[in-house]
């Protein structure tokens, strides 16, 4: 029987499937090579301290690979004070020189030692992201590394001057709120848990505030923190509105700083006005837990 294909126009057909499929392969491998080895982009923030002597003399004496990865080149215009290491383009370390330490840094926050330096542990609560920063508090101008893979940042920092004596947190959050009636707090206090959520556990005690406060902290999060016996809010006018949570209306005074996600919601309708300082991430949750003492200690006004 004869042949119902050409032999000569298989090995043909053959030959160009084999040569495509190459040519896909080595495209692809062209493509993921000259991606993850694109520049970083890194955006560019106010950073007074970035052109300093100090910040120039850190980024000239920083490894060729950090964390695990090699040193990247920075995206043009590159920002003063600024380096990145990266495997993957997409996915890099980035550090920044001459930063301020974010509004979060408070009494409350829990700083790391790592490699001899002290270092705050910021994450990034955007849903989906895994973003990790890290600023160094205890040497200027201040160091911020960002990291996808939550690795400690061991890094010489001989290059920059140590601080006189460790920067100064902020204040506790609600410490400069007016004092209120009190008459409830001794009751509602005792009541709260020593656990707000499966994150947050109470404080160390120790930590210098005013009188029927209480504060939650979680790794790497921004603390909660909570005042029994405030002034009504100032920012509270007729008309304003308001969120219900079970039985408890609440006021929320937005604070609008760089470095922070919480807000500062105000219990009304008590006898015994009360405020907590909370990121907006997990309010919902403790507003609920708080409400229900609240209505179970606190009379009605």
């Amino acid at each position: 029987m004869d042949n119902q294909f050409s032999r000569p126009a298989i090995f043909t057909a053959l030959g160009l499937s084999i040569a495509m499929v190459l040519g896909v392969v080595l495209g692809a491998k062209y493509v993921l090579t000259h991606a993850d080895r694109a520049p970083v982009t890194i955006t560019a923030l106010p950073s007074d301290g970035a052109g300093s002597p100090r910040c120039s003399a850190l980024i000239n004496s920083l490894p060729d690979k950090f964390m695990g990865h090699p040193r990247a080149e920075v995206a043009q215009p590159q920002p003063p004070g600024t380096a990145a290491w990266a495997t993957f383009s997409d996915t890099p370390v980035t550090l920044r020189c001459g930063v301020d330490l974010p509004y979060q840094y408070n009494v409350f926050s829990q700083t790391q030692t790592i490699g001899g330096n002290s270092w705050l542990e910021v994450k990034d609560m955007t849903p989906g992201s895994d973003l990790v920063t890290w600023y160094n508090t205890d040497h200027v101008p201040t160091v911020a590394v960002t990291t996808h893979d939550n690795g400690e940042p061991k890094l010489d920092l001989s290059a920059l001057d140590p601080a006189d004596e460790k920067i100064s947190p902020r204040p506790a959050p609600l410490a400069d709120l007016a004092a209120g009636n009190t008459d409830s707090c001794e009751q509602f206090m005792n009541a709260l848990p020593a656990e707000i959520t499966p994150d947050y556990h109470s404080a160390q005690p120790g930590v210098a505030t005013v009188k029927h406060s209480r504060a939650w902290v979680a790794k790497g999060r921004e603390a909660i923190v909570l005042r029994c016996g405030v002034a009504p809010p100032p920012g509270y006018q007729a008309g304003k509105r308001l969120v219900q949570v079970n039985d408890i209306p609440w006021f929320e005074d937005t604070t609008l700083a760089g470095g922070t996600t919480a807000s500062t919601w105000f219990a009304l309708g008590r006898a015994t006005d009360i405020a907590v300082y909370v990121p907006q991430d997990v309010a919902g949750e403790v507003l609920v837990v708080l409400g229900d003492l609240i209505t179970e200690t606190t009379p009605v006004q």
